[in-house]
């Protein structure tokens, strides 16, 4: 599986070049395809080739293209084969209500749960208030707890005056790390044969990520936290090291069942618990609890 996130800010020429990406600039540097997760390509002048497209088929990376706003906008995911994609297919249009409810249930929790560590690391008030939307959470989320958390805990944590529709730094960078976060996690569903149109909870005809915005709730948090403790200096578009940065809280360590790992191996143990789900009935999801912003190190 790969770990690195290649992200491409200035003009270059991208090629293959037997197993690896070759990236073009004042001086060529080569880059093992078999390591690379996802590339972000952040630069109105960047060319690549078709074997590089094909490479990211073959080897399961996720490549991002940014608009003119330098915010993601379209992800190219592999249409990997797999054993199982047509049963699962099956099994999520399927799943029967409940249990999908009561799965929808567990991702809530955790999402409101991660936004409650997010304002003890920032010294925020509002924690006991946020626990106690952690205990009302039932199954379906009836009352939207979420919606609910949500709406009180962006403006603990950013301003009374703070509203995600505005258009400012903290708003941009947010919705930059989710754009990332949101294509790695749909990365992880095509490779383990599920298919991110069909949702649990989210059910958009006009969305072809349902799957992916359903799971990526209990990751938004580390984005929040990163935002949070690294405000910009001057409010305007988002600066390269900016995005260079959330790019990188993929490589953050959460906290899973199996131990402490990046977010983006959480990633895949978390889509590997929602596939147990479908075939196996377990609403018990693997889900990421978050422990702070220390970048993952790699043991030799």
């Amino acid at each position: 599986m790969g770990w690195r996130s290649v992200m491409i800010s200035r003009p270059a020429k991208l090629r293959r070049e037997h197993f690896s990406l070759a990236i073009e600039q004042e001086q060529t540097a080569f880059v093992p395809f078999e390591d690379i997760a996802i590339i972000v390509l952040n630069h109105r002048e960047i060319q690549l080739t078709h074997p590089v497209l094909s490479a990211c088929a073959d080897y399961g990376i996720g490549l991002y293209a940014t608009g003119d706003n330098h915010q993601p906008n379209g992800v190219f995911l592999p249409f990997l084969a797999h054993s199982r994609t047509t049963r699962l297919m099956r099994k999520q249009m399927d799943i029967p209500r409940p249990l999908a409810k009561q799965a929808w249930a567990n991702i809530v929790r955790r999402k409101i749960e991660n936004q409650t560590a997010v304002l003890r690391f920032c010294s925020k008030n509002g924690v006991d208030r946020m626990d106690s939307y952690v205990r009302r959470v039932r199954s379906g989320d009836t009352e939207n707890l979420e919606g609910q958390a949500a709406a009180f805990y962006f403006t603990q944590l950013f301003g009374q005056g703070f509203y995600r529709a505005e258009e400012r730094w903290t708003n941009a960078a947010l919705d930059y790390g989710y754009a990332v976060l949101r294509g790695a996690v749909a990365r992880g569903l095509v490779a383990h044969g599920l298919h991110p149109p069909i949702g649990l909870f989210h059910a958009s005809e006009q969305n072809a990520f349902n799957l992916a915005d359903d799971l990526i709730e209990p990751f938004r948090p580390l984005v929040d936290l990163h935002v949070a403790k690294n405000p910009a200096t001057t409010e305007g578009d988002l600066a390269p090291q900016d995005k260079a940065a959330l790019v990188a809280l993929l490589n953050v360590d959460v906290g899973m069942p199996q131990g402490k790992m990046s977010a983006l191996s959480a990633i895949e143990y978390a889509v590997e618990s929602l596939a147990r789900l479908f075939e196996q009935g377990d609403s018990e999801l693997e889900l990421p609890n978050l422990i702070g912003l220390h970048a993952h190190r790699l043991e030799c």
